[in-house]
């Protein structure tokens, strides 16, 4: 790779051209930079040649370079010669080495040349130039800088590297939220999750507010940071968009973590404000990974019906598997007068059958139940355990659904990880009585504000759907309009039916 040039070199290459075209000569030869480099009686390159001893007119005449050759024509397309880019490479590296410069001077360029064309160097010599005496021109070190008073140079101040550190991390953390931020709004088209991510920058902003921003950028240096030279394969495969935004909250993680410990090194109170930063992305990291993941697995639930054998028209497994041949995707036991023993085996015997169905299998409010019967999940009313210690139980792969009740109880359950909400009651329901009924205005607040899986329940029949559609509703849990029904495989279709057509 060719190095940087000065204007002056940039210049003698051009003219070189058109040396090459006056002569006819298909490529340009290192005479011709020869002749283009010594042509300005005032450049740099010809005013180091004089002082070394040449004889400057006298080159110019005897080799019939009297004149410069004709500027007004553009330079042919020539291409330069092996030996000629050979002397360009080995001046770069002269400038680099000797001198600690990356661009290319026209003086350097010259003893270059010359130190590489001995017919050249012979032809100059003949007409006065002092060889050595050029090399010391080229190469001189400036004199010394005399002070009245010694000058006294402290190491670099430790708060410049402070300020590298910080200026990177905080880089990193910012681009990784607002990555995982574009995820969550045009992925998941998410409001809640792209608000808070929003929120979590503008606070990150807000706590290093006291730091110095000149500081940071003045301290700021990529060009020099041998952190950008190395990455492993792994940084550069992404399989889906969530392994992107998984990937870039681990980055954001261990960008707080750095920010924490150099930023109390400025101030305790840096540290402490990223340090409550970083525990809120744990947050949503499993807000966002586990909120993905039940995405995927429920994307084609829509009908989800509970059931207990005193709500049924008839037995309980005769409605299990009629509901689940109708278009059910979801059985959910609710059976909330029996004892232990009864409850368990009675969890058994729903896990068996569907299993034969096909369908997915929860059970109500009882977590260890859940992991004895090996379940697909459990659901958890607002008085049941929290879902951090319902999970402990479950495993990680179970799901968990939360009934909510209001705005808050949605956030709250997206950030405890939910993998869908109940959201409701809708409508008055026979099966369980609500004095302040959230009704159909929280439905559409609810299903606007995330995307997390949301079944709406309470009084949703055949008759109230059109409502809930209208509201925003695409998935729903019902009891009596199924349970009670005398062709629960009828009633689940029509309502499957009726939530497809009226959702388009």
């Amino acid at each position: 790779m060719l190095p940087d040039l000065t204007p002056a070199v940039a210049r003698a290459l051009e003219s070189a051209q058109r040396y090459a075209q006056d002569e006819g000569a298909t490529e340009v030869q290192p005479q011709h930079l020869l002749h283009a480099l010594l042509e300005e009686e005032e450049g740099r390159a010809a005013d180091h040649a004089r002082r070394a001893g040449l004889d400057w007119r006298a080159y110019r005449a005897p080799l019939g370079h009297g004149s410069s050759p004709d500027l007004s024509a553009a330079p042919g397309p020539r291409p330069l010669h092996d030996r000629t880019q050979g002397v360009l490479l080995h001046a770069g590296r002269l400038a680099r080495e000797r001198l600690h410069e990356t661009t290319l001077s026209s003086e350097v360029l010259l003893f270059a040349l010359l130190q590489t064309e001995e017919k050249l160097r012979r032809l100059l010599e003949l007409l006065g130039l002092r060889y050595h005496l050029l090399k010391k021109e080229v190469f001189a070190q400036p004199p010394a800088l005399q002070l009245d008073e010694p000058l006294r140079l402290d190491p670099l101040p430790e708060h410049i590297d402070m300020a590298r550190v910080l200026d990177a991390a905080a880089n990193r953390a910012r681009e990784g939220l607002r990555v995982v931020e574009d995820y969550c709004r045009f992925a998941l088209d998410d409001a809640f999750l792209t608000r808070e991510l929003k929120q979590l920058r503008h606070d990150l902003t807000a706590a290093l507010a006291s730091l110095p921003g000149h500081l940071l950028l003045e301290a700021r240096e990529t060009q020099q940071d041998v952190g950008t030279q190395f990455s492993l394969p792994s940084e550069q495969e992404r399989r889906s968009l969530l392994e992107v935004a998984a990937a870039n909250l681990k980055r954001v993680q261990e960008a707080l973590r750095t920010l924490e410990e150099f930023g109390k090194v400025h101030s305790a109170a840096i540290g402490a404000a990223v340090e409550q930063l970083r525990y809120r992305t744990y947050t949503l990291e499993r807000a966002v990974v586990l909120g993905s993941a039940a995405r995927e697995r429920l994307q084609n639930a829509v009908l989800q019906v509970l059931l207990s054998a005193a709500t049924c028209f008839g037995s309980l497994e005769w409605t299990v598997k009629e509901a689940a041949g109708g278009g059910a995707d979801v059985i959910q036991l609710r059976e909330k007068g029996r004892n232990d023993r009864d409850l368990l085996e009675r969890a058994r015997e729903v896990r068996q059958w569907t299993h034969e169905a096909g369908v997915l299998f929860i059970v109500n409010d009882r977590p260890d139940v859940a992991r004895l019967v090996e379940a697909d999940g459990v659901h958890l009313g607002q008085e049941d355990l929290p879902v951090h210690e319902a999970r402990r139980i479950v495993g990680p792969d179970a799901l968990i659904g939360v009934s909510t009740h209001n705005l808050e109880q949605v956030r709250q359950a997206v950030r405890d990880g939910a993998s869908y909400i109940g959201v409701g009651p809708a409508f008055p329901s026979g099966t369980k009585q609500f004095s302040d009924l959230p009704g159909v205005p929280f439905v559409r607040e609810a299903l606007a504000e995330t995307t997390l899986p949301a079944f709406v329940i309470g009084g949703v029949n055949a008759r109230t759907l059109g409502e809930l559609v209208a509201a925003g509703a695409k998935r729903i849990a019902v009891s009596q309009a199924v349970a009670q029904s005398e062709t629960p495989r009828a009633a689940a279709m029509q309502l499957r039916l009726l939530l497809a057509n009226r959702s388009r």
